[in-house]
């Protein structure tokens, strides 16, 4: 009992007074629905409105759907069957498909779907009205119509309730990621919509913009929750707020003056994103990231394209230090390794964070070799416990401690802060330390080196202050093969025939144990992880390869 009222102090210290009113109102208050007629529609630019980003289709018959690499169909499990995870239940309110690959071919799927989920789901009721799933499909269903779609006069009433509940529903008690697309909903329904109720929308929206844009998008384009999936859902959001405005003309109030930096602040995130993706062209494991979530990086920059943005370069060579968020990237001959001596996020809203300070990934020729855990599921159990914590990351773990105090499926109690972070050598040799282990005997303080030159990358950890059973992590890609060399402590990884990194333990003691990676939520493939036991509190490890 003590061990978990600490861990609800070290949680809620640092939370905003805003989210204890906020979730005590939330909670309390219960509202009405207002079935009032919807107002009448805006007269929009149609030349204004671009396709936007694309997913995969998630409607794979008129009554069936994969989300999370999970199909159901509603037949089987209706609209809120509490035997199916919360999130699934979340994306079938969501309506992406809608918007998806190939959507026109299932425009009769997904006028039912619409028409089903009106008469099946009772305004008020149930998870489909929670504020979350009914921002993103409010947003859904007037991208459908802006894309030449016809919505019923009952779809047309059921967003203006569903606009006007949220309004009464906005997430204040959770902030982030949740209360931004609240927002963009009120403003997309402000937009759709005229008439001073709808002018009420847009103006509360674009008021919650202003104040949560310059927070969330750091000065170097990352998103403040530094996880690259949720940066990308971020930059899919500007993306869309800047292709409605445009077709928007006079409904912007006169003086509104903030939606002329969002170009800028886009150009800065794709660049971010660029930063953190690998050479396959997707995103890199930190934090709460899984591919298949949002829009693949390419998918964005189509769409950046279609709304006329400027091309952005490359990612160069050396060193890329995003100052702001605190990820580097390391690219050097053919390899990219990209470095976290970042915080774990917002100190009010760690809830997408792993305790994976001081991790890193590598790519060698275009191929992952070390990687991150990866994202599989969300929930309260042990396995996304496991996932979050330090042990699955390319990083130190102290006995069976995490860096950061991970608990249940989205809270930290204490959590590690990178420290004496220097640079030199144009970047070659990268220095980090934490405290996150300062809380044990000794108060001990996990130290990283990370040296690179033209052939190769050595990884030195050192844990200062008292002796502890302190071990480093490389998790190698399923698709790795890792082979023992002759020479005691060396040996070869190999992807194929262009990726080959050749590893020597120069100190410490290692062993190679089976691990798993999680590319995808739903997905789990075997893996094998190259261990090492520090020595006297240091351990040293090099990646070499070949040169070109």
């Amino acid at each position: 009992m003590l061990h978990r009222l600490h861990l609800y102090w070290e949680t809620l210290r640092h939370l905003r007074p805003v989210q204890f009113h906020g979730r005590l109102r939330f909670r309390l208050a219960r509202p009405r629905p207002d079935l009032r007629p919807a107002p009448p529609r805006r007269v929009l630019i149609p030349e204004g409105w671009a396709p936007p980003a694309c997913r995969r289709p998630s409607q794979t018959g008129p009554d069936r759907f994969c989300f999370l690499n999970e199909t159901h169909t509603l037949a089987e499990c209706g609209w809120d069957d509490p035997t199916i995870g919360k999130l699934w239940r979340y994306n079938l309110h969501y309506f992406d498909d809608l918007n998806a690959e190939g959507a026109g071919e299932r425009r009769s799927w997904h006028e039912q779907a619409i028409a089903r989920w009106i008469a099946e789901n009772p305004p008020g009721r149930g998870t489909g009205w929670e504020p979350y799933p009914t921002s993103l499909r409010i947003v859904n269903w007037i991208k459908w119509v802006l894309a030449g779609n016809a919505l019923s006069p009952d779809g047309f009433h059921s967003l203006a309730v569903q606009t006007r509940w949220l309004t009464r529903r906005l997430e204040y008690h959770l902030l982030g990621n949740h209360l931004f697309a609240n927002a963009k909903a009120l403003v997309f329904a402000g937009v759709f919509f005229a008439g001073p109720e709808a002018d009420s929308w847009l103006a509360q929206g674009l008021s919650i913009l202003a104040r949560e844009i310059p927070e969330q998008i750091l000065p170097d384009g990352g998103q403040f929750e530094l996880s690259p999936m949720y940066h990308a859902l971020a930059l899919e959001d500007m993306l869309d707020l800047v292709n409605l405005l445009r077709s928007a003309g006079s409904a912007i109030p006169a003086g509104w003056r903030e939606v002329t930096d969002w170009p800028e602040r886009i150009a800065a995130m794709r660049g971010w994103l660029a930063a953190m993706c690998h050479p396959d062209g997707e995103i890199a494991f930190f934090n709460d990231a899984a591919i298949g979530i949002a829009p693949s990086p390419a998918e964005l920059e189509r769409y950046a394209a279609r709304l006329n943005l400027e091309a952005l370069p490359a990612p160069g060579t050396g060193a890329t230090w995003l100052r702001d968020s605190g990820y580097i990237r390391l690219a050097t001959g053919p390899v990219v390794a990209l470095l976290d001596v970042a915080r774990i996020g917002p100190d009010y809203l760690p809830g997408h964070a792993h305790a994976d300070t001081l991790s890193f990934e590598m790519s060698l020729a275009g191929q992952r070799m070390l990687v991150n855990a990866g994202t599989s599921e969300y929930g309260g159990g042990p396995e996304r416990l496991r996932q979050r914590g330090t042990a699955a990351h390319n990083t130190v773990s102290i006995g069976m401690e995490n860096s950061s105090e991970v608990w249940s499926g989205f809270r930290v109690a204490r959590r590690a802060r990178p420290q004496g972070l220097t640079l030199s050598g144009d970047g070659a040799t990268i220095s980090c330390g934490h405290d996150g282990y300062e809380r044990l005997p000794g108060r001990p303080r996990h130290l990283r080196t990370w040296q690179a030159d033209s052939d190769r990358l050595i990884v030195t950890d050192r844990i200062e202050g008292g002796r502890h059973d302190a071990r480093a992590r490389f998790h190698l890609h399923p698709d790795v093969t890792v082979s023992e060399g002759a020479d005691p402590g060396t040996g070869l990884l190999a992807r194929g025939p262009d990726a080959a990194l050749r590893w020597r333990v120069l100190t410490g003691s290692h062993r190679i144990v089976p691990s798993s990676w999680h590319p995808e939520f739903g997905i789990t493939r075997s893996s094998r992880c190259l261990e090492v036991e520090l020595r006297n509190g240091e351990s040293m490890v090099e990646f070499s390869w070949s040169r070109r």
